[in-house]
């Protein structure tokens, strides 16, 4: 087993490598449908799904909640003499992790890979410190980075935001914090560098200078993307749609939020969206609804996989269990060419009581088997052609005559309502949605 652990101890003992040993396998520890190198259309399961592991929750999140202490007592910190030496352990115990798991790519934040220094300098300086170790581990395995990006919301400092702070000093403290921590993805190879904007928003808009807060923030961006190029950088910058809390009102809402900011200010050239699941849910809105949007607008990038409870109304960050759900998210997906740099980020983390080492492969072997029937459902679904047939057939009218004309925009209003004149009962044709949804059914159960 030692192929599969680094360092001198292994943090997950009697855990192998994962496995496929298909539906039929009453094996917790196996994958019962991500069979990584099967062809689904012209690639294989792993290249569809570019599965990652968020380093923050499944190695820095101990289980505690409001209401009680933690639960999870870490092997990785337990004989660690320093905070350094601890994030060490803590790095040796991931990349064991994504090993046995099979991921190929995982995410992080620059707190959680490297502790928060006295100054600045000093928190740079452990983070260069621990992606050096990062960078030979990745040598070591070829476990690539997705993406990384910076915690700009658990310091007191950034209460009332990071770059829409009402202090300038703030402001500048968490560009140098972005600064290290685009030096870090860039230098581990990052194909990717994530914005979440935890505490840009408001609390109140009786203390609140909403208009100079934004134009703050699209400063700030644009500064960071300007940076990162001057360095090299060559991947993409995400930006990640969340409605509220910690804020009442976040001024990345949700996609089409994001979609008018990027584009008010310019940003949208170098600018995609990583969206997430549960994320979607506290907008208002279905996670497919969420993803088709993006790729209408041309800003679709990467996904935070996951679910929320919607009884609940809170980020629960669950791991996705629905197929209903991932096969209309993977559809969505593949419609509009599949993954580039992105990739699905299990941002997800296992509950207060889940205390076994085994329960944190459980998860993602569940929430990696889920994508995996959606992927292959959504394939069906293109596959078959019936679905997209039915949309193309519904929007007919926009492809000869005068439809054609309006839809390339060579009708002026006048002309588009003399036609309207002469049309009479119109527009009284079934969508078929009932049908639609009792033929999306039968691709779920495979018939």
């Amino acid at each position: 087993m030692a192929e599969y652990y680094v360092g001198n101890k292994e943090y997950f003992p009697g855990i192998g490598k994962i496995i496929y040993e298909g539906p039929k396998s009453d094996n917790p520890l196996a994958f019962k449908y991500y069979d990584a190198e099967k062809k689904v259309g012209k690639k294989k399961m792993k290249d569809h799904l570019r599965f990652a592991i968020a380093y923050w929750h499944s190695f820095c999140a101990d289980g505690s909640d409001p209401f009680g202490a933690p639960t999870h007592p870490h092997p990785w910190i337990v004989d660690a003499k320093s905070p350094l030496e601890a994030a060490e352990h803590k790095l040796n115990a991931a990349f064991e992790f994504f090993t046995k798991l099979g991921a190929e790519f995982y995410c992080f934040h620059d707190r959680d890979l490297a502790p928060e220094g006295e100054s600045p300098a000093e928190s740079e300086k452990n983070l260069f410190a621990l992606a050096a170790k990062a960078k030979k581990l990745q040598k070591a395995t070829g476990i690539k980075l997705l993406w990384g990006t910076a915690n700009l919301f658990s310091h007191p400092r950034f209460m009332n935001g990071a770059a829409t702070n009402p202090e300038f000093s703030v402001v500048a403290l968490a560009a140098a914090q972005v600064k290290a921590a685009i030096d870090v993805t860039i230098e581990l190879g990052g194909q990717g560098y994530t914005f979440w904007g935890g505490r840009e928003g408001y609390m109140s808009l009786l203390n609140t200078d909403l208009k100079k807060e934004k134009e703050h923030l699209a400063k700030f961006l644009g500064a960071a993307r300007d940076y990162a190029r001057k360095q090299g950088f060559k991947g993409v910058f995400y930006i990640e749609p969340k409605p509220m809390e910690p804020t009442k009102h976040q001024y990345d809402y949700d996609v089409e939020t994001v979609a008018g900011f990027l584009r008010y200010y310019g940003l949208d050239k170098d600018f995609r969206l990583n969206i997430e699941a549960n994320h979607a849910e506290l907008a208002g809105h279905d996670f497919a609804h969420e993803l088709e949007t993006a790729a209408a607008l041309g800003l679709f990038g990467s996904v935070d996989a996951n679910r929320g409870e919607p009884r609940n109304g809170w980020d629960t960050d669950q791991f996705p269990t629905s197929y209903y759900e991932t096969a209309l998210a993977m559809y969505a997906i593949l419609k509009v060419g599949g993954f580039t740099s992105g990739g699905l980020n299990f941002d997800a983390k296992i509950r207060r009581n889940s205390i076994d080492p085994a329960d944190l492969f459980e998860a993602h072997i569940g929430g990696m088997d889920t994508f995996a029937v959606g992927l292959e459902i959504a394939q069906r679904i293109i596959d078959d052609g019936k679905l997209s047939a039915f949309v193309k057939k519904r929007y007919a009218s926009f492809n000869s005559g005068d439809g054609a004309k309006f839809d390339k925009g060579e009708l002026s209003f006048e002309d588009l309502a003399k036609l309207g004149s002469k049309y009479g009962k119109a527009g009284i044709t079934s969508g078929k949605q009932e049908r639609l949804e009792n033929i999306l059914n039968q691709y779920l159960l495979g018939l």
